[in-house]
């Protein structure tokens, strides 16, 4: 059976980091937006919004700032949630689900525009988030919650699977596969909202 072409640039899709001197085209950055704006949202609440930043001297100050964000791309997405322009009060619990599966849309079709790009981890990092804020002039309402470096790759990397077996259980929770270290996932859980 052969491979879905959707499957197969999801496979391909590849944290690139770094990228050619050359500009991505805004009718590309364009159709990145389209892609983050069809990912799904709990109860269509739809809490994103997005920076699309171009200028070299604003992403070189995002460089400066992130010890993680370092990377020298010709374009940055800056996913943001927005609760106050949400649909419904579902984005309270969900919008970092929501703008989640936005960037995830990104990343992926960059790969099918034959762009690269990279996700940097801004929330929950107080530091992270205050830093994107300033130097983006956004408000304290709107809580960035990633950075997605673009533009043409300057490395390749093969597809990469990372299928494991055991991670998959069937019908019913199978707590013989794994002994997941509990000080590691304490409070993953949060208690319910009141």
């Amino acid at each position: 059976m052969s491979t879905p072409e959707s499957l197969d640039i999801i496979m391909k899709r590849r944290s690139i980091r770094r990228y050619l001197p050359k500009e991505v085209e805004r009718e590309q950055l364009g159709l990145l937006m389209q892609a983050a704006m069809a990912a799904p949202s709990a109860a269509n609440s739809q809490p994103w919004e997005f920076v699309v930043v171009t200028d070299p001297s604003t992403l070189e100050e995002l460089r400066k700032r992130l010890y993680a964000g370092r990377y020298e791309a010709p374009a940055a997405i800056v996913v943001c949630g927005n609760v106050g322009i949400a649909h419904n009060s579902a984005a309270r619990y969900h919008w970092v689900q929501d703008c989640s599966a936005a960037a995830e849309n990104i990343l992926i079709a960059a790969v099918g525009l034959g762009l690269g790009a990279v996700w940097i981890g801004v929330y929950p990092l107080p530091s992270a988030i205050k830093s994107v804020s300033e130097v983006l002039s956004i408000p304290e309402h709107v809580t960035p919650l990633c950075i997605i470096y673009v533009g043409y790759p300057a490395e390749e990397k093969p597809p990469r699977a990372r299928f494991d077996e055991e991670r998959i259980h069937w019908e019913r929770y199978d707590p013989r596969k794994w002994q997941s270290r509990p000080d590691l996932s304490e409070g993953l859980v949060p208690s319910e909202p009141s």
